[in-house]
């Protein structure tokens, strides 16, 4: 086999200053440091332990590094791409609202497929990247999810359930007419992870973070599911129509949509509370 196609990190000598920034940042402390002689390797040993995270080559300063993860892929960052002012950023965030009431206008899929690409980069738990997704993307399947989320409230009626409660003003308000699940939004996003892992659960909710905060970006108004969300996990009849795969468990789902109305200031929030240690 061609020793380059088996190299984990593959080093281009004119390039490579020995500065050791690749050994110092990989998580797995798996890249051996240049010397005089040698350039920066993993051995043959440790490549197995390699999570593809990427630190290495991009924190490379002569660019002369590159992980041998689909090398034909890699994209060159423009000079300054990405750099936001703190105080945009805060706008920004604060600015983010969560949406309950939206326009009839759909999403367009390669929308929703931008932000997604944007997604793929949150982080996870040793880059396992276990995240997938599912969009129900026609109003009317929405619909179903929501009546079924309703059926699924029924049963919990007269149980000692948390939600037995608070639930029959749901069921009334849904049998007036008034979507108080999806909140009449277009699309759903789904995000579905292995049923086994342990640490996946926290890596769906922060790819969902991500999306909620890119989706602003592109016109998207975002609001999260709580009632689908607890259904899914309990409720065979929606995880059906939900097309959950076999061997895999709902970590969160997301309504999605364009926003009726524009936001134009600030809410107030507590103030922050910090201890310092």
């Amino acid at each position: 086999m061609d020793r380059e196609k088996m190299a984990t990190i593959l080093v281009d000598e004119d390039l490579c200053t020995r500065c050791g920034i690749c050994s110092a940042v990989c998580p797995m402390n798996i890249i051996d440091p240049a010397d005089e002689n040698t350039l920066p390797v993993v051995r043959g040993e440790n490549a197995d332990r390699c999570i593809a995270c990427g630190h290495c080559e991009v924190t490379c300063p002569p660019h002369a590094l590159l992980l041998n993860v689909r090398p034909d892929e890699k994209e060159e960052c423009p000079a300054n791409a990405g750099s936001v002012s703190a105080e945009d950023i805060g706008y920004y965030l604060k600015k983010r609202r969560s949406v309950r009431h939206f326009t009839r206008d759909p999403v367009a899929k390669n929308e929703i497929l931008e932000v997604l690409d944007i997604v793929r980069y949150a982080p996870s738990g040793s880059n396992g990247q276990p995240v997938q997704w599912t969009v129900v993307h026609d109003p009317e399947d929405v619909r179903t999810v929501a009546g079924l989320t309703i059926e699924w409230m029924k049963t919990l009626l007269s149980t000692d359930h948390p939600l037995s409660g608070y639930v029959p003003g749901l069921i009334e308000a849904w049998e007036n007419g008034h979507d108080v699940i999806c909140r009449d939004a277009p699309h759903l996003l789904v995000a579905h992870i292995p049923e086994a892992s342990p640490i996946a659960a926290v890596d769906g909710i922060i790819a969902l973070t991500h999306f909620d905060i890119a989706a602003k970006a592109y016109g998207i108004g975002t609001c999260w599911a709580g009632f689908v969300s607890m259904a899914v996990l309990s409720y065979e009849p929606l995880r059906r129509e939900l097309g959950i795969p076999v061997g895999r468990t709902c970590a969160f789902v997301m309504m999605l949509g364009h926003p009726k109305y524009k936001t134009s200031g600030l809410p107030r929030r507590n103030p922050v509370e910090v201890t310092w240690r």
